[in-house]
């Protein structure tokens, strides 16, 4: 109950925040960060994709789609990120968890909504619960990576400096692995969001309920539609890991 608690209190959170402003003013926010973080060509598109969203009658849906999201991606971030560094600093613990990964990817994604449904029962919780199993292993595996490919040198340099493990750790290793981290925070985004569908299954909110009536009901237009939200909403997440290292 705590869980469900705290899980359903972000996502009613995040979509209070995009739902208390205009959608014209949510539109212009993300582009001009989409301009300001990558370039003003995948800011326009932006702009033309969250306005097509609005134009179709897909905003409310879009809005609980990017909440779900957001909601799996942080808590993904919590707890994936502390678990890769400390996989990072221990051997042993890479031993173990590395097959529990290597599980987690190879199961298919909607087996992981049977232990949701358990204990969450059906709705919001159990979709997030699954997007975020789903969606953790990257964080983890490339956090971890990241740590360990930072060159051995830089590492005796810190040492012959003195630097205790917490200060080798905040000021040498993270910042030079930063950009393999984000890599795989970007593909922990893809993962989550690709988890909207099958989450839909078990009562989950979003574009995905759209898109399973469209299947259901053999309506190819609008699960088209549906499912090209789902695709702006992915380029829209992070342009400039997309847009240009992705």
């Amino acid at each position: 109950d705590v869980v469900s608690d705290v899980i359903g209190a972000i996502v009613d959170f995040f979509v209070f925040l995009m739902s208390s402003v205009p959608a014209l003013v949510v539109i212009l926010i993300i582009a001009a960060i989409a301009w300001y973080t990558s370039r003003w060509t995948i800011a326009l598109f932006t702009v033309i994709g969250l306005l097509l969203i609005e134009n179709l009658g897909y905003w409310d849906g879009t809005v609980q789609t990017i909440a779900l999201v957001l909601t799996s991606i942080l808590i993904t971030f919590i707890i994936g990120v502390p678990l890769g560094i400390w996989m990072s600093q221990s051997d042993r613990l890479r031993n173990v968890l590395t097959p529990i990964l290597d599980f987690m990817q190879t199961m298919p994604a909607f087996v992981y909504l049977i232990p949701s449904i358990l204990f969450f029962g059906i709705g919001m919780v159990p979709g997030v619960i699954a997007s975020v199993i789903f969606a953790m292993p990257p964080t983890i595996r490339l956090t971890n990576l990241g740590i360990r490919q930072v060159p051995e040198d830089l590492i005796e340099a810190s040492d012959a400096f003195g630097a205790t493990t917490s200060q080798k750790l905040l000021k040498v290793q993270l910042p030079i692995a930063t950009p393999t981290i984000m890599a795989g925070v970007n593909q922990s985004i893809m993962l989550a969001l690709s988890m909207v569908v099958i989450a839909s299954l078990v009562g989950a909110p979003g574009l995905g309920a759209d898109v399973y009536r469209a299947v259901s009901q053999i309506r190819v237009g609008v699960g088209f539609e549906a499912a090209r939200k789902r695709g702006s909403e992915v380029h829209d997440e992070n342009p400039k890991i997309k847009g240009e290292e992705f």
